[in-house]
């Protein structure tokens, strides 16, 4: 039971804005899913996987902001975000109506959990998201730093149908296509980028959600992987407050600790997007 806002009421504000970045694309994934791509400060610097504060004002001018991880690596001359549509929601009804050359706001300020550093040394990464808990995750697998700390890195990614995972499925495509990454870790890269989409509601070839398919052991079994262990693999999480907590303690269970930027251990958890109102 949705209705959305008609596009005359919810359209960007043509104004100039405080702290504006231009949109450069605008793709729609689904019904629900949208990405966009905005020009990116000529100060700015972030690691990948951290998040900045975007929004657009109200009808008084007020910002309405809400934090959004950036998709893109830290080497893109862009910046890019991954969204759902709210129909009500306070930013994206009026977010998703968004066209190339209209203005955003955003807070150049970058910070967050899942970054590279907050976890220790090991040999494989394992992330783990649903919805559009995957944006920080498509910014470091984009990151050739990532593949030069890991041997292997793992993308599972659960969403309800299939069509909603076509942002990732694409994103994982052109990487193991990427002449760049061949170049630099040799023509067997895609072996070390292996991608687990899963669906909940809709039949699919491989279904259920993560937590499922890593206590059962399927994914260790359906990717000839070894159980997850403390010596070896790192983890992180991104999705709803009720995923992450039950990420997190699976992945407890398999010996993993959660670590932060300021004590690095086995597995980090993003908390900026517990909530949905958006």
């Amino acid at each position: 039971m949705t209705l959305d806002l008609p596009v005359a009421d919810t359209a960007p504000s043509k104004k100039t804005l405080p702290d504006a970045q231009t949109v450069t694309t605008v793709r729609h994934w689904t019904e629900w899913l949208f990405s966009f791509r905005v020009t990116r400060p000529a100060s700015l610097r972030f690691r990948s996987g951290e998040f900045v504060m975007i929004g657009l004002p109200d009808d008084n001018g007020k910002p309405i902001l809400r934090a959004y991880s950036i998709a893109s690596p830290n080497w893109d001359d862009e910046l890019e975000f991954y969204s759902i549509k709210v129909p009500d929601g306070p930013l994206t009804s009026r977010l998703q109506h968004i066209q190339p050359g209209d203005q955003i706001i955003m807070r150049p300020k970058p910070v967050g959990t899942l970054v590279l550093d907050a976890l220790q040394p090991g040999k494989r990464l394992w992330f783990l998201a649903t919805g559009t808990g995957i944006a920080p995750f498509a910014s470091l697998m984009r990151d050739p730093e990532t593949f030069e700390r890991y041997e292997q890195v793992i993308m599972m990614h659960t969403c309800r149908t299939a069509e909603e995972l076509a942002y990732g499925r694409e994103l994982v495509q052109n990487l193991h296509a990427d002449p760049l990454l061949t170049e630099m870790f040799g023509t067997e890269f895609a072996s070390r980028l292996l991608y687990y989409p899963t669906t909940t509601r809709e039949e699919s070839p491989r279904m259920g959600r993560i937590t499922d398919n890593l206590t059962s052991g399927k994914v260790f079994a359906d990717l000839d992987l070894p159980p997850m262990s403390p010596e070896t693999d790192r983890a992180m999480i991104c999705g709803s407050l009720a995923f992450n907590i039950d990420v997190k303690a699976v992945l407890e269970g398999f010996g993993l600790r959660e670590g932060a930027n300021s004590d690095p251990k086995e597995f980090v958890v993003e908390k900026a997007f517990v909530g949905d109102g958006v």
